[in-house]
């Protein structure tokens, strides 16, 4: 709360990138070439920032139902988070404003009917992303809210494989059926 208050584009993501850099240093396993991310809500937030703003490091992201643009979210959760919107430059946090730098993969989830994070946060980042010739991947699940719910064990596999495929560069079994 206290690392990013202020500032929650940053997320304590310098703090990430700098833990694993020094963890690479003693840990020759490590493959620092090839760091992916996930998060959902406001991980799926961090996500998408973490590939706009540090595209030299994270080259793979799946962001699920990210609270991208905090103006168009519950104001108790950015302010409590983030500060009043009077004291803080929320337009200059939100993740459209730096989609144009994206350089890995990124896939992107929400839930149509998502009554937590409205959908449009996602919106607007998709049309940033267009609007500068990005490629990425897009999946709206039409009958879910925040929580997939039942298609929660697509949104696995599909996450699952989009690193495999995109970190290890491997072809993932086609629709492996997971369960419960």
């Amino acid at each position: 709360h206290d690392a990013c208050y202020g500032n929650m584009a940053e997320n304590t993501l310098p703090d990430h990138v700098a833990a694993l850099e020094q963890l690479a240093q003693t840990r020759p396993f490590m493959d620092i070439s090839r760091v992916g991310i996930y998060g959902h809500s406001g991980g799926g937030f961090a996500t998408a920032a973490a590939l706009f703003n540090y595209p030299e490091f994270f080259k793979v992201g799946v962001s699920s139902s990210g609270n991208h643009d905090n103006r168009n979210y519950e104001d108790d959760w950015g302010e409590r988070y983030n500060g009043l919107e009077s004291d803080v430059d929320y337009a200059a946090q939100a993740n459209q404003v730096n989609a144009k730098n994206l350089e890995g993969k990124l896939l992107i989830m929400h839930g149509g009917m998502d009554d937590n994070v409205p959908p449009y946060n996602t919106y607007l980042v998709v049309d940033a992303l267009i609007k500068a010739n990005k490629d990425f991947d897009l999946i709206i699940y039409p009958n879910a809210r925040h929580g997939y719910g039942t298609d929660s064990l697509y949104q696995i596999r599909r996450t699952w494989d989009y690193f495999v495929k995109h970190l290890r560069g491997e072809t993932p079994p086609k629709e492996y059926k997971l369960s419960w």
